[in-house]
């Protein structure tokens, strides 16, 4: 494994496997740490970002219905150093940002932070929210 397990690594449920897959690695640039085939998982990294996907199934640990988009109320945001080569791959790929790459700023305790910024989201609907930190 590329790099040793984080302290907060999310785990999504998809809709199909083999998608999220192709849209995590193809579109993404992430690679696969190690699956398990038989139980429809995989445990994805790009540089020190992780994240598991598994497919649905009866007998997971679902809280209740799952429907399109999955991920209702939350945005997973995921630091990246090339966030405009990985912005262009996007766009490359046909994907149709949910917000188009910018700079925002926020207000944080030591002053306000500036950011480049774009949304997409993935297969079943989870909102991925990618950013760079960026000079004022």
């Amino acid at each position: 494994m590329t790099n040793p397990f984080l302290p907060l690594i999310p785990e999504l449920s998809v809709f199909d496997l083999e998608e999220s897959k192709a849209f995590y690695l193809g579109v993404l640039g992430f690679c696969v740490e190690y699956e398990r085939p038989k139980e429809r998982f995989a445990f994805l990294s790009r540089g020190e970002v992780q994240l598991m996907i598994e497919q649905i199934h009866d007998e997971g640990w679902n809280v209740g219905e799952l429907v399109y988009p999955l991920g209702r109320g939350v945005n997973f945001s995921l630091e990246v150093d090339d966030i405009g080569v990985l912005y262009r791959r996007v766009l490359d790929h046909g994907v149709i940002p949910f917000r188009s790459l910018r700079t925002s700023e926020y207000q944080t305790d030591d002053g306000v932070v500036s950011q480049q910024e774009f949304l997409i989201q993935d297969p079943s609907g989870y909102l991925l929210r990618f950013t760079h930190e960026s000079s004022i």
